[in-house]
């Protein structure tokens, strides 16, 4: 429980523009998945690649983490072209 503490005080001191740009991505991702239609299920994937991208770039420092955010990324832009 301490750790998702941590996590959410940590998202509340970034800026506001990275608050919104995540929390439009995650919230298209999840509403479009659900989607009958397979362009929706499209951009929800489109949407949770740029949502990993953007964590990507944030822990850049630590390059283990980016490297599973970028990977993550990748596999949402193939599936959205799939």
């Amino acid at each position: 429980m301490q750790r998702i503490k941590v996590m959410i005080n940590l998202f509340l001191k970034e800026p506001l523009w990275f608050k919104l740009l995540i929390s439009l991505t995650f919230l298209i991702s999840v509403f479009f998945s659900g989607m009958e239609n397979t362009v929706f299920r499209s951009l929800s994937k489109l949407a949770a690649s740029i949502f990993f991208t953007t964590y990507g770039i944030k822990y850049r420092y630590n390059r283990l983490v980016s490297m599973v955010f970028f990977t993550a990324a990748l596999i949402c832009i193939y599936l959205a072209l799939n």
